[in-house]
């Protein structure tokens, strides 16, 4: 028996009496999803797996924490949450990619020291300000600025001494033309007067082993890349970068207390969404990192390498990435760093 539906003084046959009722009921569940404002979906968040893009390639730093964090985090939030190494263009390609996902909290990037660099050095198909979300900071870890032991200097001011005395005789080695290690040892001689010669390498590892072997005399290394060659006598530490003495090697001094007011600077590393994201997924992020970052078993591991956990508020690391990127750009403009 068909059902007769009457609208407008006219009688309009449906297909059953059994097919409507199942019409009806289906448009009145889209309408009521329809009034399901976004805040309320993402107070389910999440209901599937995260994704975090690593822009370089696996056994690096921003690999190494992404994982690192990764596996805390499923813990936490009950979904699985995986990291993708999207790697080239010395990390514009992952952060590319990363920016312009759906910014419903699925995507997340994790930036380090090279993101405050990019900017100063490449027309950026993307905004690195003003595209992202900040989540979190993860952490800091000072430079040390370290020597080969035939240099004959035992402190910082012994090295700005000999520097001045003898300019452009001291050579450098960077982990590459305008990469992190090149703009903090061009800082320091920008600060203190002093002329050295850069030797670019490809990557930090082949400079630290080129500076043990004696070929260039100094370097700014990680404290992981050099603190093995240090406690070994193979290479001299003279001081570390950072505002503070390291936790990891408290007899080594500042660069600041070694006279030069001023001087700090650090690696850095954290995590970014898409601009867009809806907030209470922003403050949630947030939270569940921060625990990470607070949990003994990770605050230690990485204390061990002299970097130290961070965590802070989406604020306070997206004020701190701006300033980063204003700070590069001064560096790079007096050296007149170009990439070729």
């Amino acid at each position: 028996m068909d059902c007769i539906l009457t609208f407008a003084a006219k009688k309009i046959p449906l297909r059953s009496c059994n097919a409507m009722a199942r019409d009806i009921s289906l448009i009145a569940c889209a309408l009521g999803l329809a009034f399901i404002t976004p805040g309320a979906w993402a107070q389910q968040f999440p209901v599937k797996t995260i994704r975090v893009i690593a822009p370089f390639a696996p056994g690096g730093g921003a690999d190494f924490m992404g994982r690192l964090t990764s596996q805390h985090l499923t813990e936490l939030v009950g979904q699985t949450v995986v990291v993708e190494n999207r790697v080239g263009a010395a990390g514009i390609i992952g952060y590319d990619f990363g920016l312009k996902a759906p910014p419903d909290g699925y995507t997340l990037t994790v930036v380090s020291t090279t993101y405050s660099i990019l900017p100063s050095l490449y027309k950026l198909p993307y905004d690195p300000v003003k595209d992202m979300q900040p989540i979190i900071q993860f952490s800091r870890g000072p430079y040390i600025v370290a020597v080969h032991p035939s240099l004959p200097v035992k402190n910082i001011k012994e090295l700005i001494a000999l520097a001045k005395a003898q300019p452009n005789t001291i050579n450098y080695a960077s982990s590459g033309t305008g990469a992190n290690v090149h703009l903090v040892t061009e800082m320091f001689t920008s600060m203190t007067g002093t002329k050295m010669v850069h030797i670019p390498y490809k990557g930090t590892g082949p400079g630290v082993v080129d500076t043990i072997a004696g070929q260039t005399s100094l370097v700014f290394g990680s404290m992981s890349s050099v603190m093995s060659y240090v406690r070994a006598g193979r290479l001299r530490a003279l001081a570390v970068t950072s505002a503070n003495r390291n936790p990891a090697a408290p007899e080594i001094p500042t660069v600041i207390e070694s006279g030069v007011p001023g001087y700090d600077t650090f690696d850095w590393q954290g995590i970014v969404a898409p601009r867009g994201v809806p907030r209470t997924i922003v403050d949630r992020l947030n939270a569940e990192y921060a625990k990470i970052m607070r949990g003994k078993d990770v605050s230690e591991r990485l204390l061990k390498d002299g970097i130290v956990a961070t965590p802070g508020t989406p604020e306070e690391f997206g004020a701190f990435i701006a300033h980063e990127i204003e700070v590069v750009r001064k560096i790079v403009a007096q050296a007149g760093i170009k990439v070729e």
